[in-house]
């Protein structure tokens, strides 16, 4: 099962002809998880072939409008296509007002549920058996919030020849123990996961920073991911800028990805200033081996390891 992730949006404040405005789709078994809103990202999606009818959850780092005015459209379009799951919003203080004010200032009648939680503290926001969403706030112009999407440990890999040296007949005693349940056999005897089963294996980490600055505490929330989603609006040369409008550079974010141990590097929310990536990617490239530079619609396959 892989992670399928998939930029919508890329580009910093201002759109261009080969950039739209910062959303990231990741697609989980039949969930979808959106990271940022930015405008027009409801034709991104139908351009992605990203579905409009899975079950969501949209986390919104800040409540700047490259990042937020998408929600309005979206909304609209899926009522439009007769959407009937329940969507959930996060985001900073300000999103439940924000959306308030879209449902009673735009005529449209919604045709699902929405559940919106403002984020007032770093922790976990959003758990589910098989994975959670954990949050920091950042340090951006306005407050501003950067997520981590972590599966949860999984159970180790079944050997059904030790599942058979046991006595344990195939079916739905396997079917129990792969779920790391323990069994008892015909004969009274008890199995526990652990004889039959390796050692728990890991999910996979993928971190979005949104905006932000270059910030030690995101070295550590971003330790181990198998993606981070990194901000790298303006190149090095321009890092006192970077610094006054609260952006990272290249080489910062290639900082963050060589200190966390992070397994790849994509670097977004690029500056409409940059007609090619070539630069960005050069000085990210001489601290971090694994980088690219995310480009709209590139898409990016996580798959489990020994699964």
């Amino acid at each position: 099962m892989s992670l399928r992730v998939v930029f919508l949006g890329t580009a910093g404040s201002i759109p261009t002809p080969q950039r739209s405005l910062p959303a990231i789709a990741v697609q989980r078994k039949g969930e979808l998880f959106l990271f940022d809103c930015g405008e027009g990202v409801q034709r991104q999606m139908i351009k992605a072939k990203v579905s409009f009818h899975r079950k969501m959850k949209i986390f919104i780092t800040h409540m700047h409008g490259d990042h937020v005015l998408g929600l309005p459209g979206l909304l609209q379009t899926m009522s439009l296509l007769d959407r009937e799951k329940k969507l959930e919003i996060y985001g900073p203080p300000g999103i439940k007002a924000f959306v308030e004010a879209i449902k009673q200032t735009v005529q449209f009648v919604l045709t699902y549920p929405i559940e919106i939680s403002e984020i007032e503290d770093a922790g976990v926001v959003c758990e589910e058996k098989e994975y959670e969403v954990d949050t920091i706030w950042t340090e951006h112009v306005i407050p501003s919030l950067a997520y981590a999407l972590v599966e949860k440990l999984r159970p180790g890999k079944f050997y059904p020849k030790k599942a058979k040296s046991l006595g344990i007949p195939e079916g739905p005693l396997w079917s129990k123990l792969q779920h790391s349940s323990t069994v008892k056999l015909p004969n009274g005897r008890i199995v526990k996961p652990e004889e039959v089963l390796g050692p728990p294996r890991p999910g996979r980490k993928i971190v979005y920073t949104g905006d932000t600055k270059f910030l030690n505490s995101i070295i550590k929330f971003a330790e181990g991911a198998d993606l981070l989603i990194h901000d790298a609006t303006f190149d090095d040369e321009l890092w006192e800028k970077a610094e006054e409008d609260g952006h990272s550079t290249p080489s910062q974010a290639a900082e963050v990805a060589k200190k966390a141990k992070s397994k790849w590097l994509v670097l977004t929310h690029i500056s409409a200033r940059y007609k090619t990536t070539d630069l960005l990617l050069e000085q990210a490239k001489k601290k971090f081996p694994r980088v690219d530079v995310a480009e709209d619609f590139m898409k990016i396959d996580l798959p489990l390891l020994d699964a």
